[in-house]
Protein backbone atom coordinates (compact mmCIF):
# COMPACT_ATOMS: atom_id res chain seq x y z
CA UNK A 1 0.00 0.00 0.00
CA UNK A 2 1.15 3.52 -0.86
CA UNK A 3 -0.20 6.48 1.13
CA UNK A 4 1.55 9.79 0.50
CA UNK A 5 0.64 13.39 1.26
CA UNK A 6 3.48 15.71 0.31
CA UNK A 7 3.88 19.48 0.29
CA UNK A 8 7.07 21.44 -0.31
CA UNK A 9 7.61 25.01 -1.51
CA UNK A 10 10.28 25.48 -4.17
CA UNK A 11 11.26 28.75 -5.81
CA UNK A 12 9.50 27.83 -9.05
CA UNK A 13 6.38 26.13 -7.67
CA UNK A 14 4.94 24.18 -4.76
CA UNK A 15 4.80 20.39 -4.71
CA UNK A 16 1.36 19.24 -3.59
CA UNK A 17 0.70 15.54 -4.02
CA UNK A 18 -1.80 13.42 -2.17
CA UNK A 19 -2.29 9.81 -3.28
CA UNK A 20 -3.34 6.53 -1.71
CA UNK A 21 -3.43 3.12 -3.40
CA UNK A 22 -3.92 -0.28 -1.74
CA UNK A 23 -2.67 -2.27 -4.75
CA UNK A 24 0.77 -3.47 -5.68
CA UNK A 25 2.11 -3.13 -9.20
CA UNK A 26 3.80 -0.43 -11.25
CA UNK A 27 2.53 3.15 -11.03
CA UNK A 28 3.92 5.56 -13.63
CA UNK A 29 4.66 9.14 -12.61
CA UNK A 30 4.17 11.28 -15.70
CA UNK A 31 4.50 14.97 -16.48
CA UNK A 32 6.39 17.54 -18.52
CA UNK A 33 10.03 18.22 -17.69
CA UNK A 34 10.14 20.33 -14.54
CA UNK A 35 6.72 19.19 -13.32
CA UNK A 36 8.20 17.81 -10.08
CA UNK A 37 8.40 14.05 -10.75
CA UNK A 38 11.93 13.53 -9.46
CA UNK A 39 11.28 15.92 -6.56
CA UNK A 40 8.39 13.70 -5.48
CA UNK A 41 10.30 10.43 -5.51
CA UNK A 42 13.31 12.06 -3.84
CA UNK A 43 11.01 13.13 -0.99
CA UNK A 44 9.65 9.59 -0.75
CA UNK A 45 13.19 8.21 -0.74
CA UNK A 46 14.18 10.60 2.04
CA UNK A 47 16.76 12.44 -0.07
CA UNK A 48 14.70 15.63 0.25
CA UNK A 49 12.56 16.53 3.25
CA UNK A 50 8.98 17.74 2.64
CA UNK A 51 7.70 20.84 4.42
CA UNK A 52 4.74 18.84 5.72
CA UNK A 53 2.64 15.74 5.10
CA UNK A 54 3.24 12.02 5.52
CA UNK A 55 4.65 8.97 3.73
CA UNK A 56 3.27 5.54 4.64
CA UNK A 57 4.25 2.39 2.75
CA UNK A 58 2.65 -0.94 3.66
CA UNK A 59 1.40 0.54 6.97
CA UNK A 60 4.94 1.67 7.84
CA UNK A 61 5.28 5.41 8.40
CA UNK A 62 8.66 6.82 7.32
CA UNK A 63 7.68 10.50 7.45
CA UNK A 64 5.02 12.46 9.30
CA UNK A 65 5.50 16.17 9.92
CA UNK A 66 2.79 16.31 12.59
CA UNK A 67 4.26 13.40 14.55
CA UNK A 68 7.84 14.56 13.87
CA UNK A 69 8.76 11.26 12.22
CA UNK A 70 11.59 11.38 9.68
CA UNK A 71 13.33 8.06 9.08
CA UNK A 72 16.74 8.37 7.42
CA UNK A 73 16.94 7.27 3.75
CA UNK A 74 19.16 4.28 4.47
CA UNK A 75 16.69 2.99 7.05
CA UNK A 76 13.57 3.29 4.90
CA UNK A 77 14.35 0.14 2.92
CA UNK A 78 13.30 1.67 -0.38
CA UNK A 79 15.14 0.54 -3.51
CA UNK A 80 16.13 3.32 -5.92
CA UNK A 81 17.13 2.77 -9.56
CA UNK A 82 18.56 5.90 -11.21
CA UNK A 83 18.90 6.87 -14.87
CA UNK A 84 22.44 5.50 -14.83
CA UNK A 85 23.23 2.18 -13.17
CA UNK A 86 25.71 3.74 -10.70
CA UNK A 87 27.41 0.39 -10.23
CA UNK A 88 30.69 0.10 -8.32
CA UNK A 89 33.27 -0.20 -11.14
CA UNK A 90 35.82 -2.13 -9.06
CA UNK A 91 33.34 -4.85 -8.03
CA UNK A 92 32.03 -7.81 -9.99
CA UNK A 93 28.35 -8.08 -10.86
CA UNK A 94 27.88 -10.54 -8.01
CA UNK A 95 29.52 -8.19 -5.52
CA UNK A 96 27.45 -5.27 -6.80
CA UNK A 97 24.28 -7.33 -6.41
CA UNK A 98 25.00 -8.36 -2.84
CA UNK A 99 26.42 -5.02 -1.63
CA UNK A 100 23.17 -3.71 -0.17
CA UNK A 101 21.81 -7.14 0.70
CA UNK A 102 24.57 -7.60 3.28
CA UNK A 103 23.22 -4.60 5.20
CA UNK A 104 19.82 -6.26 5.63
CA UNK A 105 19.49 -8.72 8.56
CA UNK A 106 19.07 -12.29 7.32
CA UNK A 107 15.69 -12.70 9.00
CA UNK A 108 14.38 -9.59 7.20
CA UNK A 109 15.32 -10.68 3.68
CA UNK A 110 12.44 -11.91 1.56
CA UNK A 111 14.19 -11.82 -1.83
CA UNK A 112 17.09 -14.19 -2.47
CA UNK A 113 20.04 -13.92 -4.84
CA UNK A 114 19.02 -16.91 -6.98
CA UNK A 115 15.52 -15.47 -7.40
CA UNK A 116 16.87 -12.14 -8.70
CA UNK A 117 19.49 -13.77 -10.94
CA UNK A 118 16.78 -15.88 -12.57
CA UNK A 119 14.26 -13.03 -12.80
CA UNK A 120 16.72 -10.66 -14.49
CA UNK A 121 18.69 -13.32 -16.40
CA UNK A 122 22.02 -12.40 -14.84
CA UNK A 123 23.67 -15.81 -14.47
CA UNK A 124 26.11 -15.29 -17.37
CA UNK A 125 27.20 -11.87 -16.05
CA UNK A 126 28.06 -12.60 -12.42
CA UNK A 127 31.85 -12.59 -12.81
CA UNK A 128 32.06 -9.54 -15.06
CA UNK A 129 32.95 -5.99 -14.05
CA UNK A 130 30.62 -3.11 -15.05
CA UNK A 131 33.03 -1.94 -17.79
CA UNK A 132 32.32 -5.20 -19.62
CA UNK A 133 28.52 -4.74 -19.54
CA UNK A 134 26.19 -3.13 -22.07
CA UNK A 135 23.92 -0.30 -20.93
CA UNK A 136 20.96 -2.64 -20.69
CA UNK A 137 22.95 -5.17 -18.68
CA UNK A 138 24.08 -2.45 -16.26
CA UNK A 139 20.46 -1.40 -15.64
CA UNK A 140 19.41 -5.00 -15.02
CA UNK A 141 22.21 -5.32 -12.45
CA UNK A 142 21.15 -2.01 -10.86
CA UNK A 143 17.59 -3.32 -10.58
CA UNK A 144 18.86 -6.55 -9.06
CA UNK A 145 20.96 -4.67 -6.50
CA UNK A 146 17.91 -2.61 -5.48
CA UNK A 147 15.70 -5.69 -5.21
CA UNK A 148 18.19 -7.57 -3.05
CA UNK A 149 17.76 -5.02 -0.28
CA UNK A 150 14.30 -6.62 0.11
CA UNK A 151 12.68 -3.19 -0.28
CA UNK A 152 9.20 -2.17 0.84
CA UNK A 153 9.01 0.06 -2.26
CA UNK A 154 10.98 0.35 -5.50
CA UNK A 155 11.59 3.83 -6.97
CA UNK A 156 12.72 4.07 -10.60
CA UNK A 157 13.67 7.47 -12.03
CA UNK A 158 13.66 7.17 -15.84
CA UNK A 159 15.82 4.02 -15.67
CA UNK A 160 15.82 3.59 -19.46
CA UNK A 161 16.43 7.24 -20.45
CA UNK A 162 20.11 6.71 -21.28
CA UNK A 163 19.53 3.58 -23.39
CA UNK A 164 18.95 3.27 -27.12
CA UNK A 165 15.78 1.61 -28.42
CA UNK A 166 17.35 -1.85 -28.68
CA UNK A 167 18.53 -1.77 -25.07
CA UNK A 168 15.18 -0.38 -23.88
CA UNK A 169 13.38 -3.25 -25.57
CA UNK A 170 15.80 -5.61 -23.86
CA UNK A 171 15.15 -4.26 -20.34
CA UNK A 172 11.39 -3.47 -20.44
CA UNK A 173 10.25 -7.12 -20.20
CA UNK A 174 12.31 -7.54 -17.05
CA UNK A 175 10.73 -4.46 -15.47
CA UNK A 176 7.28 -5.77 -16.38
CA UNK A 177 8.04 -9.01 -14.54
CA UNK A 178 8.53 -7.09 -11.29
CA UNK A 179 4.80 -6.42 -11.01
CA UNK A 180 3.87 -10.06 -11.57
CA UNK A 181 6.67 -11.97 -9.86
CA UNK A 182 7.33 -9.83 -6.78
CA UNK A 183 4.88 -8.22 -4.36
CA UNK A 184 6.63 -4.84 -4.36
CA UNK A 185 4.90 -1.54 -5.23
CA UNK A 186 6.88 0.37 -7.87
CA UNK A 187 6.84 4.12 -8.62
CA UNK A 188 8.22 4.59 -12.13
CA UNK A 189 9.14 8.00 -13.58
CA UNK A 190 9.13 8.16 -17.38
CA UNK A 191 8.49 10.38 -20.40
CA UNK A 192 7.87 7.41 -22.69
CA UNK A 193 4.33 6.47 -23.66
CA UNK A 194 5.59 3.13 -24.93
CA UNK A 195 6.92 2.29 -21.47
CA UNK A 196 3.67 3.36 -19.82
CA UNK A 197 1.54 1.25 -22.13
CA UNK A 198 3.71 -1.81 -21.60
CA UNK A 199 4.25 -1.84 -17.86
CA UNK A 200 2.11 0.67 -15.91
CA UNK A 201 -0.95 -0.46 -13.97
CA UNK A 202 -1.74 3.08 -12.83
CA UNK A 203 -0.70 6.61 -13.77
CA UNK A 204 -0.14 9.76 -11.71
CA UNK A 205 -0.07 12.94 -13.80
CA UNK A 206 1.88 15.91 -12.40
CA UNK A 207 1.74 19.49 -13.65
CA UNK A 208 3.63 22.36 -12.00
CA UNK A 209 4.07 20.29 -8.85
CA UNK A 210 0.41 19.36 -8.41
CA UNK A 211 -1.25 16.00 -8.94
CA UNK A 212 -3.77 16.58 -11.72
CA UNK A 213 -5.00 13.03 -12.34
CA UNK A 214 -4.57 9.55 -10.88
CA UNK A 215 -6.06 6.19 -11.72
CA UNK A 216 -5.87 3.07 -13.86
CA UNK A 217 -3.80 3.48 -17.00
CA UNK A 218 -6.64 2.86 -19.45
CA UNK A 219 -8.92 5.32 -17.62
CA UNK A 220 -6.35 8.12 -17.44
CA UNK A 221 -5.30 7.78 -21.08
CA UNK A 222 -8.91 8.14 -22.21
CA UNK A 223 -9.49 11.39 -20.30
CA UNK A 224 -9.74 14.61 -22.30
CA UNK A 225 -8.00 16.35 -19.38
CA UNK A 226 -5.03 14.01 -19.75
CA UNK A 227 -4.67 15.11 -23.36
CA UNK A 228 -4.81 18.74 -22.21
CA UNK A 229 -2.04 18.27 -19.67
CA UNK A 230 0.28 16.21 -21.86
CA UNK A 231 -0.64 17.34 -25.36
CA UNK A 232 2.34 19.67 -25.66
CA UNK A 233 4.73 17.34 -23.89
CA UNK A 234 7.51 15.82 -25.98
CA UNK A 235 6.97 12.18 -25.15
CA UNK A 236 9.88 9.98 -26.12
CA UNK A 237 8.82 6.87 -28.05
Amino acid sequence: MIDINLAKQYKEFEIKVRYSCPDIGITALLGRSGSGKTSVINMIAGLTRPDNGHIIINDRCVYDSGKKIHIAPEKRRFGYVFQEGRLFPHLSVMSNLTYGMKLVPVDERYIEIDQVVDLLDLSSLLNRRPAKLSGGEKQRVAMGRALLTSPYLLLMDEPLASLDEARKNEVLPFIKRLSTNLSIPVLYVTHSMDEILMIAKKILVLSHGSLKAAGKTRDILSMDYFQEITGAMALKN
